[in-house]
Parts: structure tokens; C-alpha cells; sequence
């Protein structure tokens, strides 16, 4: 594959990750397959670029003193347990099914997204926050590094959801979360045959150019115009996934 196409969507990926806190999948993944990978091995070049999207944006975060520790710490665990099952699941599902789950976790994620504030208040409980926190971390990084997405489709709406925080607040704990799933999920992914490390070194090295520009980015804009970005990330991402199954 050309080297100047994979350049292009790292840096584009990159641009994603610094301003929604995902990995760079939700874009990765439908153009590798466009370009004629299967399902399979575009989340093993997804699930390579994400290592070092994630770790040059959460460098940024800490400078910039954006990231909450005190959440992210919890998620992270859990996302590394989590991911390490990654690549037992891809190797036991049939592409279509990886198709259909990543289609149903945008949805899901577009739903949570579209919740009204006040509506978020109403669905609180009284379950201890880090249990939340590491339950939310270890679930999505089972599935989200089985997608070849990072979690952060997931992670952002699912804390925005439960703490009641903004979406755009919530995007250093995603960045944070994808180091340890993205990590854990290359590693089982490789173990079962499903690295490309080439194409995932390529698109991961300009991914860097694209994460600085996103961080820039996303301290520039306001909450209600970035949930308003999330929103029409998830109908694009919808569409072209939709788009794949169909053709």
C-alpha cells in the first residue's frame, strides 16, 4: 500500500484522537478496508497506531495538566486486563460479526452522546466510582481492541454519562486508557497472527503529527460544539461501516 495514503490517514487519525480521545480505529479501520484489508488485520494495524497516538497525546495532556489521574488510573487497569482477551475474541469471530459489533457500539455510544443533562442526573447511583470506573475500562478494552478501536467511542460518552462531565473533559482519560489497551491488544493480536507491523509503523509515526494538531484543537473549542462533533463523528463513522456490509 502507498506510503503516502497510510501517512495521510495516520495524520488524520492522529487529528481525531487529540480532539474526541480515540485511538484513530473509528477512521482506520473502515479505510483499511476500503484499501482491501480484511476486517481482522485492519484491527491489527489499528490496534499499532493507536500505541503511539495515545502515548504522545497523553505526553501533551499531563503538559498541558488536562488529565485527571484520579479517573483515568481506574479506567486503565481495566482497559489493560481487558484487551489482553483482544485477540482470543478476533480469532473466534467470523469478520461479519467484528462488522456488526463495531456498527452496534456506535449506536450505543450515539445514544449516550445524545442524553440530555438532566437526564444523566437521573441515572446516578450509589455503586462505588472506582468499581464503576474499572468495570466501564475492562469491558471496553475487551471489545473496543477486538474492533480495532481504541474506546474512546466508548469510554467518552460512558464516564460523561455516569460522572456527569463533560465530553471534552473526559478525552485525557480516553488517550490515557488507549496507551494500556492498545498496548495489551497489539500484544494479544500479534500472538494470534493478526500484526502488520509495517503498515501499523507507518500510520502510527504520522499519527504524532496529527495528535499535536488535535490537542491544539481541542482546548480551543467549547463543550457543546465538541458533543456536537461527537455526534456527527459517529453518523460518518455509521455510515461508512453500513456502507462496507452493504457492498
Amino acid at each position: 500500500m502507498d506510503i503516502a495514503i497510510l501517512a495521510i490517514y495516520g495524520i488524520a487519525a492522529g487529528i481525531l484522537a487529540g480532539i474526541f480521545g480515540i485511538g484513530g480505529g473509528t477512521l482506520i479501520v473502515p479505510a483499511m478496508i476500503f484499501f482491501g484489508f480484511d476486517i481482522k488485520n485492519a484491527i491489527g494495524i489499528s490496534a499499532m497506531q493507536m500505541i503511539f497516538s495515545s502515548v504522545y497525546g497523553t505526553y501533551l495532556n499531563i503538559k498541558a495538566k488536562m488529565l485527571n489521574f484520579e479517573i483515568a488510573k481506574f479506567v486503565a487497569a481495566g482497559g489493560l486486563l481487558g484487551a489482553a482477551f483482544s485477540g482470543f475474541v478476533v480469532d473466534a469471530l467470523q469478520p461479519i460479526y467484528l462488522e456488526v459489533a463495531f456498527i452496534l457500539i456506535c449506536i450505543y455510544s450515539l445514544f449516550k452522546n445524545l442524553k440530555q443533562k438532566s437526564e444523566i442526573k437521573s441515572q446516578k447511583n450509589n455503586i462505588p466510582k472506582e468499581f464503576v470506573l474499572f468495570i466501564v475500562g475492562f469491558v471496553t478494552g475487551i471489545f473496543a481492541i477486538s474492533l480495532g478501536i481504541g474506546g474512546g467511542l466508548i469510554i467518552v460518552p460512558a464516564i460523561a454519562y455516569y460522572l456527569n462531565i463533560p465530553t471534552k473533559q473526559i478525552v485525557p482519560v480516553s488517550l490515557f486508557f488507549v496507551i494500556f489497551s492498545s498496548l495489551s491488544g497489539t500484544i494479544s493480536l500479534a500472538i494470534n497472527g493478526y500484526a502488520n507491523y509495517k503498515e501499523g509503523l507507518i500510520v502510527g509515526i504520522f499519527s504524532l503529527i496529527g495528535v499535536y494538531i488535535g490537542t491544539k484543537i481541542n482546548k480551543k473549542i467549547s463543550n457543546r460544539f465538541h458533543k456536537n462533533a461527537v455526534t456527527i463523528l459517529y453518523l460518518i463513522v455509521l455510515a461508512v461501516m453500513i456502507k462496507n456490509i452493504i457492498s
